[in-house]
């Protein structure tokens, strides 16, 4: 059994080979990433990145008015702080843990050094991003083009593919702000999922009951990011 918090429950550092990894294990530290931490200010230059394990951080472009959407969504699957090694040093988005749990995070310089070494860490990386762009495109797509209905079912499945259960602690307004729909439109969406039995939710939180129906009423948009983050990332072991 693994133990309650390991390195490799984040699919990107499992994937990372022997040598690599151990030059970085002594450096990686265990936090807690509790509901609404701020990793990142759009603008800001991060200290750290952030390999989540029983969390989820969520993108988000703010606009002038304060309104934001959430462009994209990091999980155990990969790493918040992609500017760090892409050389950008900063990003118009912002990055806020939107469900808690915890993570590991380490010191951008010791990336750094071995993302500039050349070897598998900076491929890996590189096909990560990949992967995160392939979502954002997805979510702009599906954002213009697809139902509530199929927006609700997409963001549920890529929040449960993300973490250790079936369950969400979220709430119908933050799933709105997250899609950028009117809360009305969730409910109804909801509702829908609830009665079919595709889903139980209750007192903000959510149980996906029924998954294989679930991916069935959702837009292509999730199986793309799914297959193409599989593609790109494919999680083995040390």
């Amino acid at each position: 059994m693994q133990p309650a918090h390991a390195t490799t429950q984040n699919h990107l550092l499992a994937a990372f080979p022997t040598a690599e990894y151990e030059r970085l294990a002594a450096d990686l530290e265990l936090v807690p990433m509790p509901l609404g931490l701020v990793l990142s200010e759009s603008g800001g230059r991060m200290q750290h990145l952030y390999f989540p394990t029983t969390s989820i951080v969520s993108l988000l472009y703010v606009l002038e008015d304060g309104s934001s959407a959430e462009i994209g969504v990091v999980g155990n699957e990969g790493v918040v702080g992609i500017s760090l090694f892409m050389g950008g040093q900063t990003t118009p988005s912002r990055a806020v843990v939107r469900n808690a749990g915890h993570g590991y995070r380490l010191r951008a310089d010791l990336l750094l050094r071995e993302f500039h070494l050349g070897g598998p860490v900076m491929r890996l990386l590189l096909r990560y991003t990949q992967a995160l762009i392939t979502q954002m495109t997805q979510t702009a797509v599906c954002n213009r083009h697809h139902s509530v209905d199929q927006q609700l079912c997409r963001w549920l499945l890529l929040s449960i593919d993300r973490l250790p259960a079936q369950g969400i602690v979220t709430t119908q307004e933050l799933i709105a702000s997250m899609i950028g729909v009117r809360r009305e439109g969730v409910t109804e969406a909801a509702g829908k999922l609830q009665k079919a039995g595709v889903i139980s939710y209750s007192r903000g939180h959510i149980e996906v009951l029924d998954r294989k129906r679930l991916e069935g009423m959702a837009c292509e948009c999730y199986g793309v990011v799914r297959r193409e983050t599989e593609r790109l990332i494919a999680s083995v072991a040390r």
